[in-house]
């Protein structure tokens, strides 16, 4: 059980490294804004003096994730270790496929960013509903809010927004299983 308390450290890092990246790498520059940008301008090769910093945070982040929705959250919660899983190879791939690619970046931002969704519904029903169902809320609701016009920021905005309420559920679940694994 050691490897999967492990796994569940690196589960429970994975978001905060890719926040601490982010915030990073916004503070590394002088011309991001959350009025007009997305994230991933942050990660663009070509044209972000901070690409390289963005962009290992989010590979890293989305390795561990990876690692921990395989080793620890697959023996305990399935279809939410499956729906994760993907949502970290997403995430890997927004890194690797950054803005210079263009319309191949929009498809997997956007794919990961859906993917948070049928991943935060996983924990709901097999997890912990009163953890998961707000981060879902939230992060329907700040991209409802946000396409409706009703807040006029940058995507940069709703994007971190869901990305941390999601976050939440995945430290959660990632202690709850360290905690677990710990008694067995």
């Amino acid at each position: 059980m050691q490897g999967e308390r492990f796994s569940a450290i690196l589960g429970a890092a994975a978001p905060i490294i890719a926040i601490i990246f982010i915030l990073a790498s916004i503070m590394s520059t002088s011309w991001f804004s959350w009025w007009r940008n997305a994230l991933s301008d942050l990660g663009h090769s070509r044209l972000s003096d901070v690409a390289a910093l963005y962009n290992f945070g989010l590979l890293l982040s989305g390795f561990l994730l990876t690692i921990y929705a395989v080793k620890s959250l697959s023996g305990r919660y399935k279809y939410t270790s499956y729906s994760l899983l993907l949502s970290s190879l997403l995430l890997q791939l927004v890194a690797v496929f950054d803005e210079s690619y263009g319309r191949l970046h929009t498809l997997v931002s956007v794919l990961f960013f859906v993917s948070l969704l049928p991943s935060s519904v996983a924990y709901a029903i097999e997890g912990e509903p009163r953890i998961a169902a707000p981060s879902l809320i939230v992060g329907l609701a700040v991209w409802i809010l946000y396409f409706s016009g009703t807040i006029k920021v940058g995507v940069a905005v709703p994007e971190i927004i869901s990305a941390m309420a999601a976050s939440i559920w995945i430290i959660h679940s990632a202690m709850k299983v360290y905690v677990t694994a710990g008694k067995t």
